[in-house]
């Protein structure tokens, strides 16, 4: 049976709002496929504003793979903003897709990717405004399978009774195999309803239901175990790793967004995962092992991506993009390639000891000049220790050095404070470092117009590190922190005018502390926080600490914890975590180990040029690390080389 769009209603709701295009669809490359003609469709969500959402590279990803399957159709949704809500509940209008406008209801999948915990406020407002029941239990067989992905999906016991199903890991095998298992059930009729269908995505060991498991606690607030429920489902749930990254070119067709977004260009995965061991890096933990594109993969992508979109400019996105083997050759190639079509290249953050001058011209070679950003983490050396990021002061002053007497004129530092051990001293050599980077800068460029931003976040814990069992700093301390090393900054008459100091208080991290390392019990803060009112916690004007804080003290009160229980705590060795059934291939012990390490001040090295030091995932993933060189060189396109046609160039 067809299902309607909604766009006549939504039609008369957008002279209203603000930005209605970001409603509209119909962007470049997006896809529609006939509704009849589908067996499994699916609705993917980022759970944000369109802006923030459309440049996201992994909804991108699953949607192309999923259009380009046969009787599979994947369409989009974004978070409405307030001023939508609001008229889209007076009016009756369900949450809908941008491409074709159609009620997210009435797909077979909601699926949404959670880069931070942050989002999970949203997903309710889409579920309510979709008309999907907001807790698992009391949905029927006529509602989509609410599936969460993404980082956070790797603990998603805070949102347990909101989402049927996660999939934790790399999405692109995972949601075909899912889509096989969904359309083989609704041949069959749909036999056993929507508990037989979940059972089988369960029964895979690939797809983890929470319903299908019961927590059961101690007196003293903390896990006794989790079980499975039903016969058949495992213990514990795998994550999912895609080993050969040429095997998929996504996206082949990037979306062209119809509205600004916080991203305006063309990006192209280089490789996945990293073996540094920054304790405190998620993103780093849960992806080994590192898999590279290789160089001819690589161009052939931005070469069709470029074709596709228009875009001026290749982001080359990864975790620390400047540790491909190859980068040099990387970004050499693709200068070449695009010097006449003024390409600009960009890496997103560059790690301080793997930037060099040759790498820094052709970066610009093409575009402009823009500022470089370093991420030293750790004010002080011992610091550094802590956190093994193994970069010293002398390290970060040659490499900003190279960059000022190379014409550039601005410098972004990142650093973290609230790390574990960390002393206020600590937090203060921030300063200290920021001198010495405008001194050396005013020296090589014989320039006093050079700028130096410090720019600060507050540590979250992260389930899967090392620093998972670590206390977290409460957020009038990190407040604190800050506010002695803002004082230093702007006392310091002769260089302060030239560091600019941004940060953000510690009051959204303690939020997200709690949402990343909770349990079940958080669900009913979160769904209280909804319910009076709360949207777009990651962005600062919608965020209210005050009603993240009162709705936890009156919710978890029930059960004898408190915000500070889940997040200023530090966990014992022999503590159930809420997310140990889920495996990401890491040893528990083994982060356990790397966790006291850090407490010793012990480095580590990167396991990618050194032996192997069993932090488990090769050998239970069945992976193992991919690295070149493959040797190969970027050639010129041969059409670049054709004459240009008369007033114009050819492409």
């Amino acid at each position: 049976m067809s299902v309607d769009s909604v766009f006549p209603q939504l039609e008369a709701l957008l002279p209203h709002v603000q930005k209605p295009i970001q409603y509209v669809g119909g962007e470049l490359n997006s896809t529609v496929k006939p509704w009849d003609e589908a067996e499994v469709r699916w609705a993917l969500m980022y759970p944000d504003a369109y802006e923030v959402g459309l440049p996201n590279q992994g909804v991108m990803i699953l949607y192309e793979v999923l259009n380009e399957q046969r009787g599979v159709l994947a369409e989009r949704t974004y978070s409405v903003w307030p001023d939508l809500e609001a008229l889209m509940r007076e009016h009756g209008v369900p949450q809908f897709t941008v491409d074709s406008h159609r009620p997210v209801k009435a797909f077979d999948v909601f699926g949404l990717s959670f880069s931070t915990e942050l989002g999970y406020t949203n997903m309710l407002t889409a579920l309510e405004l979709a008309g999907i029941p907001l807790e698992s239990r009391d949905r029927t067989v006529d509602d989509p399978i609410v599936l969460a992905g993404g980082h956070a999906a790797f603990n998603p016991e805070p949102i347990a009774d909101f989402i049927d199903a996660a999939i934790i890991g790399d999405g692109e095998q995972a949601v075909l195999d899912m889509t096989e298992i969904i359309r083989g059930w609704k041949a069959e009729g749909r036999p056993g309803g929507r508990e037989e269908v979940l059972l089988r995505l369960a029964k895979t060991g690939a797809v983890y239901i929470p319903a299908f498991y019961d927590v059961e606690y101690l007196p003293d607030g903390r896990i006794g175990r989790v079980v499975p429920n039903r016969s058949g489902v495992p213990w514990r749930v795998s994550k999912h790793t895609v080993m050969d990254l040429d095997e998929w070119p996504y996206p082949k067709q990037p979306l062209v967004p119809l509205a600004e977004t916080v991203h305006e260009r063309m990006s192209v995965e280089i490789f996945r995962g990293c073996t540094r061991g920054c304790r405190f890096c998620q993103a780093g933990m849960i992806t080994r092992p590192v898999r590279e594109r290789s160089i001819t993969g690589i161009g052939d992508m931005v070469e069709k991506g470029l074709n596709a979109t228009g875009f001026e400019e290749v982001g080359l996105l990864s975790l620390s993009s400047a540790d491909h083997s190859e980068i040099g050759e990387i970004a050499k190639g693709l200068a070449d390639r695009y010097t006449d079509d003024k390409i600009g290249l960009s890496l997103p953050s560059t790690r301080v000891d793997a930037f060099n001058v040759d790498l820094a011209n052709e970066l610009t070679r093409n575009g402009r000049r823009s500022g470089l950003t370093f991420a030293p983490e750790g004010g002080s050396e011992r610091m550094r220790k802590v956190i093994n990021k193994m970069v010293s002061e002398e390290d970060l002053i040659r490499t900003v050095a190279t960059a000022y007497g190379n014409g550039w004129r601005q410098v972004k530092l990142y650093f973290m404070c609230g790390l574990p051990t960390e002393t206020d001293d600590d937090v203060l050599q921030i300063a200290d470092m920021a001198t010495h980077v405008i001194q050396k800068g005013r020296e090589v460029s014989g320039s006093g117009d050079i700028r130096c931003t410090v720019s600060i976040g507050g540590f979250v814990p992260k389930p899967h590190t090392p620093f998972q069992w670590a206390p977290q700093l409460s957020a009038e301390e990190t407040d604190a922190r800050l506010q002695k090393l803002r004082d230093k900054i702007r006392g310091d008459k002769k260089y302060g005018r030239s560091i600019g100091f941004r940060y953000h208080d510690g009051k959204p991290g303690i939020v997200e502390g709690l949402l990343s390392r909770g349990d079940r019990r958080v669900g009913a803060v979160i769904r209280a926080v909804y319910e009076d009112g709360g949207r777009f916690d990651g962005w600062r004007e919608h965020f209210s600490y005050d009603r993240w804080m009162g709705c936890a003290d009156k919710a978890l009160a029930e059960f004898g914890v408190d915000v500070d229980w889940y997040t200023t705590r530090e966990r014992s060795y022999e503590e159930v975590l809420p997310w140990d059934h889920l495996d990401s291939g890491l040893d528990k012990d083994w982060l356990w180990e790397d966790w006291q390490d850090a407490l010793d001040e012990t480095e580590v090295e990167d396991c990618r040029w050194t032996p192997c030091f069993d932090c488990g995932v090769c050998p239970q993933m069945d992976t193992h690390i991919q690295i070149g060189p493959t040797g190969q060189k970027l050639l010129p396109l041969a059409v670049k080389n054709a004459a240009p046609a008369p007033g114009g160039h050819s492409h």
